[in-house]
């Protein structure tokens, strides 16, 4: 199912999709050490600001993401995809209060820490579905290769 927001064939959102995902990760593995070495500088800067690398990694795929989403016909699949953006949409939320707090108290790092695993949880959740739309209903692949 060919989806707008692409170029020459290849799907915008899940190419921009990664940053988003890979900022988070080191962000938690960053908060990990922190918590794990109980040593909280560098841990958590270098935490803080893979966080806001991410948010903005996410807002950057959440653009073609819902030029993509307006595009599908009404149905199952519309509805996968309308849930995919509301996970994607707390977890940015989460993510911008969690660099809120910090940057406000950067010393209480237990509220902020535990919201980062809720959110990579729900990161899961909303990859799953990402994949079964790709997966099962081919959005965003092109089906004019030649058998």
């Amino acid at each position: 199912m060919h989806t707008p927001a692409s170029i020459h064939g290849h799907p915008i959102h899940p190419m921009l999709v990664p940053i988003a995902i890979g900022c988070w990760v080191f962000s938690l593995a960053a908060d990990l050490i922190c918590f794990f070495t109980g040593a909280p500088q560098p841990w958590s800067t270098v935490a803080y600001y893979a966080m806001i690398g991410g948010i903005l990694g996410a807002l950057a795929a959440a653009i073609p993401g819902l030029v993509d989403l307006l595009s599908l016909p009404p149905g199952g699949i519309r509805h996968t995809a309308l849930v995919h953006m509301g996970l994607n949409l707390t977890i940015v939320a989460l993510y911008v209060v969690n660099a809120i707090m910090r940057h406000a108290n950067p010393d209480k790092l237990s509220t902020p820490m535990l919201m980062s695993v809720v959110a990579i949880v729900m990161l899961l959740m909303s990859g799953w579905l990402g994949g079964k739309m790709v997966y099962e209903a081919g959005v965003g692949v092109e089906s004019n290769i030649p058998r």
